[in-house]
């Protein structure tokens, strides 16, 4: 089966892009996604992301990642969501309704005349219960500054989900981490029963976060804007920052802001890499 596609990057995370009120795709998406995401033998990303029509929003939008399994949300996917509709016209606003797996979620363009500068997404409340993250062990409490173990070193976690669950850890030196070695441990650690996303976050100051990522399904990627929103998060509530401050990632910058009606905002590019035909 054929079909026209998209490639675009947010920061470096990138995904390719199918329009389904267009295309048709085949009944098996993760076996798909697998393909496709190939860097090797296939186009080469960190997920598929499907644009489809929603009865609870304006649109739908389905993220699978490298490894086939499907995520609930992706920040730096929904701005490039956001920037399909907008350069395929399927919506002439600026503002819209998206229904992810995380529930319905709004981004809002910066547009320079028709051109594309930005994306600004309301991204909802966090969930801090260890419950619904979810992490073990906690019930409804808060997972602040909690030990968890992997190779034999403690770390310290503080857990938030952003829709999708992420383990944030302070360390002194982001750049100096093992991720290959961290990473999949703690990702499958027994705490997390749907496993989770890992964020080493180093602070700058108050208002800048140095952060690294293991993204549950793809391994290290480049940026991860739902795992910059939960580090927004998990510093505000650690004391180690402002609620407003500026994520830099190997690929790129976001600015978050925790705002006072309790929503994460996610400010940041996504820019349009080239288009295709798959066969």
């Amino acid at each position: 089966m054929a079909f026209s596609f998209t490639k675009w990057q947010g920061c470096g995370n990138d995904f390719v892009l199918v329009n389904g009120f267009r295309e048709q795709l085949p009944d098996d998406l993760a076996a798909l996604s697998r393909r496709v995401c190939d860097r090797h033998y296939g186009i080469g990303a960190d997920g598929l992301i499907l644009v489809l029509p929603s009865q609870q929003a304006d649109f739908r939008m389905r993220i699978f990642n490298a490894d086939g399994t499907e995520a609930e949300m992706c920040g730096n996917g929904i701005r490039c969501f956001a920037g399909v509709v907008h350069a395929e016209g399927l919506s002439g606003e600026a503002e819209f309704t998206v229904e992810t797996g995380a529930g319905v979620l709004v981004p809002r363009l910066q547009l320079a005349g028709s051109r594309l500068t930005g994306v600004r997404v309301d991204m909802g409340e966090p969930i801090l219960e260890g419950e619904r993250i979810p992490v073990l062990g906690f019930g409804a409490s808060r997972v602040i500054e909690q030990p968890i173990e992997a190779a034999g070193e403690t770390f310290s976690m503080t857990c938030v989900s952003m829709g999708n669950p992420h383990c944030v850890i302070f360390v002194e030196d982001a750049q100096a981490v093992p991720m290959e070695k961290f990473g999949p441990l703690l990702e499958q650690h027994e705490k997390f029963p749907k496993k989770t996303n890992v964020e080493f976050a180093e602070i700058k100051d108050a208002s800048h976060i140095r952060m690294r990522v293991w993204e549950r399904g793809a391994a290290v990627t480049l940026a991860c804007g739902t795992g910059s929103c939960a580090t927004l998060v998990a510093a505000a509530l650690t004391g180690r920052t402002k609620r407003e401050a500026e994520v830099q990632l190997d690929g790129g910058r976001l600015q978050i802001e925790w705002a006072a009606n309790n929503h994460v905002y996610m400010t940041g590019p996504a820019e349009k890499v080239f288009a295709g035909r798959y066969e």
